[in-house]
């Protein structure tokens, strides 16, 4: 898996760097299709803000994390992150298991 760590009004360290691919090496393990992860830290004052997006079976996840430490706010982008792949992986299944619909003109219909 490749991640993309970007910098708004921040320059990546070597920590910063390793807290967020830490991270997400524990979702590439669950989800070994997904190929990349985009990810931008942004710094305003009193807060850090970190953006992660990613395609996952066709479809492209964003997630939004803010708080007052930069590495609270990797732990939440990585729980919400978490959250919304088990949500897509939810509904790919369920589309496979659609239950088949007997049409009410079928129904009393005798051969």
């Amino acid at each position: 898996m490749k991640i993309r760590i970007s910098g708004h009004h921040v320059e990546i360290t070597e920590g910063i760097k390793q807290a967020i691919e830490s991270k997400f090496a524990k979702i590439s393990k669950h989800y070994p299709s997904i190929m990349n992860i985009d990810s931008t830290v942004t710094v305003e004052p009193k807060q850090q803000k970190l953006e992660v997006t990613t395609l996952y079976e066709g479809e492209k996840i964003t997630v939004n994390a803010s708080d007052k430490t930069l590495y609270a706010a990797v732990a939440k982008v990585t729980k919400k992150l978490q959250a919304a792949l088990a949500r897509r992986k939810g509904v790919l299944s369920a589309k496979l298991n659609e239950k088949y619909v007997v049409k009410q003109s079928d129904m009393f219909q005798v051969a």
